[in-house]
């Protein structure tokens, strides 16, 4: 007899995994599946960072390293706030952790109390709803659509918060719509924070390097927030660094010490060599992560024009990230024959046994009525992939 916690019970599995995981057991069994289901640049770690890697293990650093990481890695951090952010983090207030998602759910477990309330717009990343779980906190949702660009309103925020409320969690750029929220919207959002002192928030900014539009802006900027909000970041997408699994946040200093204390009941420091890797990362030329953002607009374009070729197929238009999430309900009740299309389950499931594309359903990300597609792939994929998904849909009736 199986005594499981509810805790796990509970806990959903990650959709992304979950697609990711069917593509490779059906690629062996000889299934010629293309996987656009995974957030996971398709370039290699530059070189100058792998050869980093390699020589923090001849020069010794295979140790337990700090639970909140090694200092110089953490002064680069904080340099790297005020250079390319003007955000002031000292080297106190780092944390590094095992990826992004550690760093997020470190947070959450030390803001968060049974019943607090979680506010996450959607659509959100699919870990912010089970981290919130975890955290035994209840979830507010704040819903967007295709026609708004999956932005939500300043009244929509002020009308969510209660005196529940502890924490608000978003992405910008976003997983997995690629919406980047401008200056002067997050302005407005930071007028209605300092109403409410008693929520925190948590800006996932992992894609910061994967904008079409500029400068990026954080909403750690505004003076008013200065002591509320928690930048969470990482090596993974900047600089396809996403096997090394190492990830930090700037916070307050008392959040920091919380985050520190809970990371060393659970994991301790993150891997030495891929914190000797991050520091490279961090602190050398920038080209290579320039030449992938451009790789990325190039491709945003082309499936963007590709997308618009299928019927009934609705997208927004991502302004960052490597995701664009269309709105397919035109093909909910239509079927092949066999069977019978309901929602974007269904959808992402015809489209893995008929066209051999694996994509992510929308209902993941607390949008029923859309698809996540990765473009994180080649041109070559891209096109393939979209030529059999449009040969697919048109089979529905």
């Amino acid at each position: 007899m199986e005594f499981l916690s509810q805790r796990i019970q509970n806990l959903a599995e990650s959709e992304t995994l979950q697609m990711a995981k069917l593509s490779r057991e059906l690629r062996s069994k000889g299934h010629d599946i293309i996987d656009l289901s995974l957030g996971e640049p398709d370039f290699p770690t530059p070189l100058h960072i792998r050869e980093a890697a390699k020589k923090a293990i001849d020069d010794g650093f295979t140790k337990y390293p700090p639970v909140a990481g090694y200092l110089d890695l953490r002064q680069a951090i904080s340099e790297k706030f005020k250079k390319e952010n003007d955000l002031d983090f000292s080297p106190e207030q780092i944390v590094v952790s095992t990826g992004a998602k550690q760093s997020i759910a470190n947070t959450m477990l030390v803001l968060v109390d049974p019943g607090d309330e979680v506010i996450l717009p959607s659509p959100y990343w699919v870990s912010y709803r089970e981290i919130v779980k975890l955290a035994q906190g209840k979830q507010i949702t704040i819903p967007s659509s295709v026609e708004d660009n999956f932005k939500i309103t300043p009244e929509q925020l002020e009308n969510a918060i209660t005196p529940h409320t502890r924490v608000f969690c978003y992405s910008s750029p976003c997983n997995p719509t690629g919406t980047v929220y401008t200056k002067n919207e997050l302005k407005a959002f930071a007028k209605i924070f300092a109403r409410h002192p008693h929520v925190f928030i948590i800006s996932d900014e992992i894609y910061e390097h994967i904008s079409f539009l500029g400068k990026h802006e954080s909403i750690a900027q505004f003076e008013e927030l200065k002591d509320r909000v928690i930048v969470v970041n990482g090596v993974s997408k900047a600089y396809a660094m996403t096997g090394w699994r190492l990830g930090y946040v700037g916070a307050p200093l008392w959040i920091a010490k919380a985050c520190e204390k809970m990371q060393g009941q659970i994991t301790s420091g993150a891997n030495a060599i891929a914190q000797r890797a991050a520091l490279v990362a961090l602190t050398s030329d920038q080209s290579e992560t320039n030449k992938m953002r451009e790789a990325f607009h190039h491709r945003r374009e082309l499936i963007m024009q590709l997308l618009c070729e299928i019927p009934g197929i609705k997208p927004n238009k991502p302004d960052g990230a490597f995701y664009v999430f269309p709105d397919v309900s035109y093909y909910f009740g239509k079927s092949n024959g066999d069977q019978i299309i309901l929602n974007g389950d269904d959808l992402c499931r015809y489209l893995v046994y008929n066209a051999n594309v694996t994509l992510v359903t929308g209902q993941a990300f607390g949008a029923e009525n859309c698809i996540r597609i990765s473009y994180a792939a080649s041109e070559e994929k891209i096109r393939e992939a979209l030529r059999r998904m449009k040969e697919a849909l048109a089979k529905l009736r």
